[in-house]
């Protein structure tokens, strides 16, 4: 399995969306330099207010690229960075990943994937309406999140746009992922 990054994306400070950059500089076992998240400990506001203590699982978000086209032929103009992921992805299938595959991104960095994102209400804030086509129900009841995957550190490295991406999956039997 493999892809692309199509963009990577930080911000220094807790607001929904993050800029886009050139590059970013993954840190094992703490998340994007720079970025309101890194931490060995959850840096989710509402997370920390709940329990400081927790294990920050949740130091890398991807979301696949392909997501934005379905929200542009849905009408919604969304683009990188707009919903709060560190990492954009083209050719990989994000949300069909067991937990504890790795993701290599680029030459260096190394992602071991958590969990799903647990798409809350600032999405709807960001655009009215958007929180519906991220967050929806299969014929069985059950909850779907598509609002992208999260991840902690295992190797540092540099990102950039254009960088390949490896997929290597875990031993089986594979967990299918929940919210983290």
């Amino acid at each position: 399995m493999g892809g692309t990054v199509t963009a990577v994306s930080r911000s220094s400070e807790h607001h929904f969306t993050k800029a886009n950059e050139d590059s970013v500089r993954l840190l094992a076992g703490l998340g994007v330099e720079g970025d309101a998240h890194l931490g060995v400990t959850v840096q989710h506001r509402s997370r920390v207010a709940q329990d400081p203590t927790q294990p920050n699982l949740r130091q890398v978000h991807l979301i696949h690229a392909e997501l934005f086209d379905e929200l542009r032929a849905a009408g919604y103009d969304v683009t990188p960075g707009d919903l709060g992921e560190n990492v954009t992805t083209r050719d990989v299938d994000l949300l069909g990943l067991p937990v504890g595959a790795r993701v290599r991104l680029g030459a260096e960095a190394v992602v071991e994937i958590t969990g799903l994102r647990n798409p809350c209400l600032q999405i709807d804030r960001f655009r009215s309406g958007l929180l519906k086509e991220v967050v929806s129900r299969d014929a069985a009841g059950k909850l779907i999140r598509r609002a992208g995957i999260m991840g902690v550190v295992l190797s540092e490295g540099e990102v950039r746009p254009g960088d390949p991406i490896e997929v290597e999956l875990p031993e089986g039997p594979h967990r299918p992922l929940e919210r983290v």
